[in-house]
């Protein structure tokens, strides 16, 4: 799942589940959604994500570089070290910033 919200000074990009290959498909549609949206900080929120390849590493980076470029701030937030690790490995965790804590109560099941 990928969900994109906006409030006046940044945009949250929700990302929950496998962000891998099999979800490349949604990948534009939601860049484009926050490239419109002009903000000085994205958050991306990590904390439902269950796994995350090459193709959701790059899906992170080609935000990062667009934020970059316009001036604006990624932050990663509730990724695992496993996630971490991966980004590390392609030598650009130095792009992000890292915001290790997930507000469990905001992901928890609605009953």
């Amino acid at each position: 799942m990928i969900e994109v919200v906006a409030t006046p000074s940044e945009t949250t990009l929700v990302l929950a589940g496998d962000l891998d290959v099999a979800e490349r498909d949604a990948f534009p549609e939601a860049r484009a959604r926050i490239a419109g949206m002009r903000h000085g900080r994205l958050v991306v929120d990590m904390c439902g994500v269950t796994f995350m390849d090459s193709t959701g590493a790059a899906f992170l980076i080609s935000l990062a570089d667009a934020g970059n470029a316009r001036g604006s701030q990624t932050v990663l937030r509730g990724t695992d070290e496993r996630d971490l690790f991966v980004l590390s490995v392609c030598g650009v965790l130095d792009l992000f910033v890292i915001q290790a804590d997930c507000d469990v109560e905001a992901h928890a099941p609605t009953p």
